[in-house]
């Protein structure tokens, strides 16, 4: 009889492109695997209480450390795998005039008159999210008449896209890896602050207590999987955008690498 595994995955695109990669993976080793969606902070919540033995994928140490600090307290965790190195940031449309190279370039008259000032973000369990809110007030956006919104990932975006039909000035905080870099050409801002934390790596976490169900070979399988952002990109815009399987779309990425 197999053994049934249970992964924990963010509910978020490119969480769901790393996730499918590893649930393949397994499936190959022999295993069942049951995905469970959940946000991001729920997603540790449930890997603390053992309703998941597993969590893809996790950003460490800036955006999801503090969350797996909280799981640590009552269970030790295994980080297995590189699946990619994630990072926040905040861009603009590449047809922005170049004078917007900074967030501090935002309060500029010129850049004022002309830019959207709605700034739609995504849930408030984000890293992202919990950035931007700081930069907001840091930067003095607010009071400039900036306004930033969470949302679902749709609602971000779907704006961003909106916004580039029109030729709309506009900025878009976001990360890498995510689908829209794969289509868009999409410019980084400064953030001398250092508000959006710092370049993460994307791992798998395992409940230590669940490390007997490997086998030493099957262990060093998950820990040697590489990804990159460019990969989980084109990856994720393949199912997000043009309406591919995501399960197939993974498996024929791990079979010809």
């Amino acid at each position: 009889m197999k053994t049934t595994l249970k992964i924990g995955v963010t509910n978020l695109s490119f969480h769901r492109i790393a996730a499918s990669l590893v649930t393949n993976t397994l499936l190959e080793m022999g295993f069942d695997v049951k995905r469970e969606f959940a946000p991001h902070q729920e997603n540790f919540e449930r890997l603390k209480s053992g309703q998941v033995d597993m969590l893809a994928s996790a950003w460490l140490p800036s955006s999801h450390g503090i969350y797996k600090n909280d799981v640590e307290k009552e269970v030790p965790l295994l980080e297995l795998g590189l699946h990619y190195k994630p990072y926040a940031l905040w861009g603009v449309p590449d047809y922005v005039s170049e004078d917007v190279t900074a967030i501090s370039d935002l309060l500029k008259p010129e850049v004022l008159s002309k830019m959207k000032k709605d700034i739609q973000g995504i849930n408030p369990g984000a890293g992202i999210t919990r950035f931007s809110i700081q930069m907001m007030e840091a930067y003095g956006l607010s009071a400039a008449g900036y306004n930033f919104h969470t949302g679902t990932e749709d609602d971000c975006f779907n704006a961003f896209e909106n916004a580039v039909d029109e030729k709309q000035w506009m900025v878009v905080p976001l990360w890498k890896p995510q689908f829209l870099h794969y289509k868009y050409n999409i410019r980084e801002i400064k953030e001398p602050k250092g508000l959006l934390g710092i370049v993460d790596k994307a791992v798998l976490l395992l409940r230590e207590d669940k490390k007997e169900i490997f086998t030493k070979a099957q262990l060093e399988i998950l820990d040697g999987l590489r990804f990159t952002n460019d990969i989980i990109a084109e990856l994720d815009y393949k199912v997000s955008r043009e309406g591919k399987d995501i399960d197939e779309v993974t498996k024929k990425w791990l079979q010809n690498r």
